[in-house]
């Protein structure tokens, strides 16, 4: 059954693939899907990509409608093997070049232990860093760091390089792990960056 409902979305035009995605993307209207609840069978992959700057892709062209691109990441999933837009009916593999979001702006509330930390992707999702909403930090390119927030699930947001330069400014030395970090605090928790004798690569 799997096998023939996978030949079937084959089949399919590229432009009718997205034309039968964009019309289940309309739950998006009302904001995410509810992707966890739905197993459908996985249909293969289409020719859609998510730069590393946040930009939407289909067949090399950038989605030009900022719509369509919020609906799609309205039933964007994180599968242990690929990244997935599911609608109740089908389930196809799409290419993200990094993470899936891109955070844009960044806001902040209080200061020391009563800061809080929000940011908002460039589909307009909004979230508040804290234990739903880690932060965590990568080594990116030239021993650089990349700053993340998860948005739901297991999808994260990069946060762009120019809000990575306005939370170091926020940081502040804390223990953690029995060793003195350099981090950031937001919610009441302290998300390490980066250990305190490493922070002048910063």
């Amino acid at each position: 059954m799997a096998q023939d409902s996978k030949t079937e979305a084959n089949a399919r035009t590229p432009d009718q693939a997205l034309a039968g995605l964009s019309d289940a993307a309309n739950f998006g209207a009302r904001g995410p899907a509810p992707v966890h609840l739905w197993n459908p069978p996985y249909c293969g992959e289409i020719d859609m990509r998510i730069a590393a700057d946040g930009t939407w892709y289909y067949c090399g062209s950038p989605i030009g409608r900022p719509a369509l691109v919020k609906l799609f990441s309205s039933i964007l999933r994180k599968d242990p093997e690929r990244y997935v837009l599911v609608t109740p009916v089908e389930c196809v593999g799409i290419r993200v070049d990094d993470a899936p979001f891109l955070a844009v702006e960044m806001g902040v509330e209080g200061e020391g232990a009563e800061q809080r930390l929000s940011f908002r992707t460039q589909v307009g999702d909004a979230v508040e860093a804290g234990a739903e909403h880690p932060l965590r930090f990568e080594t990116g390119p030239s021993n650089g760091v990349k700053p993340y927030v998860r948005v739901r699930g297991e999808l994260w947001a990069l946060v762009k390089r120019a809000l990575f330069y306005d939370l170091v400014a926020l940081g502040d030395i804390d223990a953690h792990e029995g060793e003195d970090w350099f981090g950031v605090r937001s919610a009441g928790i302290f998300f390490p960056m980066r250990r305190a004798s490493e922070i002048e690569g910063l």
